[in-house]
């Protein structure tokens, strides 16, 4: 990573150890030239992107780039710092990680080689962490399981001068229960077309500007976004746009900016549901119900309905495994907030929900299990 990072050794691309590493390579190809950036920079990681469903894309991270998304990042947490690697590192989550610990001039401490998050991992490897300053990133379901699990998982998570917590929604109640434990928690906002998060706590970090107009995506702008798709100029124009020497990354979010002037994301854009020839917001339904104490875990989607156009369906995991919460109780439980359209007309019980390698719902997966 250093060596990529400084143009002493070649470019990177984080190739996953499964059935996704085919593509990954394909979309690559190693035998093709690889492009510049903008203004002529070199390209220091080729970082594969899907969002929540599609194809592979290849996200043209400059080291201009990475090192400002790194260094940025550290001023806004109060310095450098010793890194814990829990997140994979085949997505930018975990990069990142490495490369403010370039940045940092640490190594960063991993999770047993090969092991799945848990909670005795989490704690063992934080008690090895030598540095002055302690840093983590984590998504919500590990911070979940270090609340959940057994009472050392907390008191670790509360050893960290901060934690950064991104990759998908984070509800209120998981974060203030982290947050009484004494964990230094920050919510992040980013993706790999900026080098991860590059808002904490709804404010940019530094030389990063934020765009969110009523009815259209939240737009990003600085030094830390992408110079491109690995060779697709299609997508590119779509997803990136110059204004005179700023690059300008288009997401697939809304957003506001609030009176305070801080970045409130509403959920992506294509969370309006369209049923029964009227609007929905799964943003807006999600909030609702995750509010209901029958329920731990909870995303919503549209699914394709015959009669509907599209159906909201929302997917649960109980509080209590052994009395999972009804369509009827859930319908009950939304109906004094939510509209008649807004109402689930199906619910998927899980043991939990399915996600991608990056820590996001696996929305392909939950609409195969809704069908």
């Amino acid at each position: 990573m250093a060596a990529a990072l400084d143009g002493s050794g070649p470019a990177l691309v984080p190739v996953p150890p499964d059935r996704r590493g085919r593509a990954v390579i394909a979309m690559a190809r190693p035998d093709t030239p690889l492009e510049v950036g903008p203004s002529g920079e070199d390209v220091a990681m080729v970082v594969p992107t899907s969002g929540s469903t599609g194809d592979v894309k290849g996200a043209l991270l400059t080291s201009s780039a990475l090192r400002h998304s790194a260094a940025a990042a550290l001023r806004g947490l109060g310095g450098p710092g010793q890194w814990l690697l829990a997140l994979p590192t085949t997505s930018v989550g975990g990069i990142s990680v490495l490369v403010r610990s370039v940045v940092s001039g640490t190594r960063p401490e991993l999770l047993e080689p090969g092991d799945r998050f848990t909670v005795a991992g989490f704690v063992a490897a934080t008690q090895r962490l030598t540095g002055p300053r302690r840093y983590a990133a984590l998504v919500p379901t590990q911070v979940w399981r270090l609340t959940a699990g057994p009472p050392a998982g907390l008191a670790a998570l509360a050893r960290y001068d901060a934690v950064l917590v991104g990759g998908a929604a984070f509800d209120d109640e998981l974060a203030a229960a982290a947050a009484a434990a004494g964990a230094r928690i920050v919510r992040t906002y980013g993706m790999t077309e900026t080098c991860g998060g590059c808002v904490y706590d709804g404010a940019p970090l530094d030389q990063v500007a934020v765009h969110a107009p009523a009815d259209g995506p939240i737009e990003i702008g600085g030094p830390v976004v992408f110079a491109g798709y690995r060779l697709r100029p299609d997508l590119t124009a779509g997803a990136l746009r110059l204004d005179g020497s700023r690059r300008w990354h288009i997401t697939d979010d809304a957003g506001a900016i609030g009176a305070d002037g801080l970045l409130q994301v509403r959920g992506r854009l294509d969370d309006v549901i369209i049923t029964g020839g009227k609007k929905a917001s799964a943003w807006a339904i999600r909030r609702v119900l995750a509010t209901n104490p029958a329920v731990r875990g909870i995303e919503v989607l549209g699914v394709t309905d015959e009669e509907w156009g599209h159906r909201v369906v929302a997917f649960v995991v109980p509080a209590d495994p052994t009395d999972p919460p009804t369509l009827e109780s859930i319908r009950a439980y939304g109906r004094p907030s939510l509209s008649t359209e807004e109402l689930p007309r199906q619910v998927v019980v899980l043991d939990s929900i399915p996600l991608l390698p990056a820590g996001k719902p696996d929305r392909s997966a939950l609409r195969a299990l809704a069908q």
